[in-house]
């Protein structure tokens, strides 16, 4: 068990040391991700941002994905059978989401060009996977160098799943089964916008992927 997500963070680092001599990026999903981001970047000494990407749900069911969608660009899972009107109506609001967060959050700052680079993209814990998994496949569109998925905590299945898609996944436990991140946790009092506003301000630099 972690004390908070600090302390996640930091464990955290010591296994992402390799990458440090090519200043990779350091991507936080919001919120739960930024402090264990937070810890991560000031031990590679390098930039932490925001990754302004969310899913899209299945007219159906919300919860499961069949895409993803950034400022820019998108990413629909082949064989999802969703009317395209359906798909432009879930651009427009999550879009509109992706806008007030980074009106929140990221105001005025330059997009971050990631071609080429490597990519690190940090969560709290990760349960299933199936989000991450089409926000990678939306990134993938930016052609990074690398994507490298690190978590704390993750689900065997989830490690498994994600393994398909990023070049690696880093985890420090893999329990059969996730149901409750926060349990792996002392600690995990829910972070307002305020507290994401100061651990981008108090990081070496803060950009938004948009």
């Amino acid at each position: 068990m972690f004390k908070d997500r600090l302390e996640a963070g930091r464990l955290l680092a010591k296994h992402l040391l390799q990458f440090k001599k090519e200043s990779p990026i350091i991507f936080a999903i919001p919120r739960g991700g930024v402090p264990v981001a937070y810890s991560v970047a000031k031990a590679l000494n390098v930039d932490l941002e925001l990754i302004f990407i969310k899913k899209i749900g299945h007219p159906d069911n919300k919860e499961y994905a069949i895409g993803a969608a950034g400022l820019n660009d998108y990413y629909i899972s082949p064989g999802e059978d969703v009317s395209k009107t359906y798909i432009e109506e879930e651009l427009l609001s999550v879009r509109q989401r992706l806008k007030e967060m980074q009106a929140k959050y990221h105001s005025g700052k330059t997009p971050t060009n990631i071609k080429g680079k490597i990519v690190i993209i940090v969560d709290d814990g990760i349960a299933t996977g199936k989000t991450i998994y089409e926000t990678i496949s939306v990134l993938k569109k930016l052609e990074p160098k690398l994507i490298i998925v690190a978590t704390p905590v993750a689900s065997k299945h989830a490690v498994k799943e994600l393994s398909r898609i990023a070049d690696e996944v880093i985890t420090l436990l893999n329990p059969d089964e996730l149901f409750a991140i926060g349990s792996f946790y002392e600690n995990f009092q829910q972070l307002s916008d305020e507290d994401v506003n100061y651990y981008m301000k108090n990081s070496k630099l803060n950009n938004a992927i948009v």
